[in-house]
């Protein structure tokens, strides 16, 4: 398949109960800076450091680097939320890193055009739109990105917010068993999953997160044409 760049536009409904609203998911671009750091903000008040919300300088590289992975999704005009990604070379085989390693700590300055693996960045969702779908929305958007540019799979460390409520009574690789078997529910792990991402272990140290003690589940989505 021709590589290029894709300039990514989909017009879709998506439904507040039922009631259906106009929604595009599309790439972002310096124009969206603003909104995007405020969006930040509401998905990470304070306490969380506002020094650690996106800044422009890495929002710049997001879109100059890797357009084709800096989506968002607007609902009635307004933008609702962002996804965004990198290439690299995932070796299954060796599969524990940090987020801050695999993203450049969120710079993407390590943005690897031949690699094998479209990595997930970050995702948020404006609280107020959390209950329309638009996280599982934009994921899926970033699917048909993995399918165009021929790459093996779509991954990702998904945290464990409710792993600290059952880490006296089991390890993590444990807890993410029981997620996935349906015996715990986890917000985000719970989300990925409903996605269609798969489990393929647990990594230790990945982003400093009391709420997951550190550790991370590594989800993946394959191409299903490769």
């Amino acid at each position: 398949m021709k590589d290029r760049n894709i300039i990514y536009r989909s017009e879709i409904y998506v439904y507040d109960q039922d009631r259906p609203l106009p929604a595009v998911v599309r790439n972002y671009t310096e124009e969206d800076f603003d909104d995007l750091i405020q969006i930040q903000s509401e998905c990470f008040p304070p306490p969380f450091p506002s020094e650690l919300w996106w800044n422009k300088e890495q929002l710049k590289n997001h879109v100059t680097l890797f357009p084709e992975g800096a989506l968002c999704i607007e609902v009635n005009g307004e933008l609702a939320g962002s996804l965004t990604g990198l290439i690299t070379d995932f070796d299954p085989e060796h599969p524990n890193h940090t987020w801050e390693e695999v993203t450049d700590n969120g710079y993407i300055r390590n943005h690897n055009p031949n690699g094998n693996t479209l990595y997930i960045v970050d995702i948020s969702v404006r609280p107020k739109y959390r209950k329309l779908g638009l996280g599982k929305i934009m994921m899926q958007s970033m699917y048909h990105v993995v399918i165009q540019k021929g790459l093996d799979r779509l991954l990702g460390g998904g945290r464990m917010p409710g792993y600290h409520k059952k880490a006296d009574e089991m390890s993590a690789s444990e807890y993410l068993q029981a997620v996935v078997k349906g015996e715990l529910k986890d917000p985000v792990i719970t989300f990925l999953l409903r996605c269609g991402r798969m489990p393929i272990g647990v990594v230790e140290n990945y982003l400093e997160d009391e709420e997951s003690c550190g550790y991370a589940a590594l989800m993946e989505w394959k191409n299903p044409f490769k």
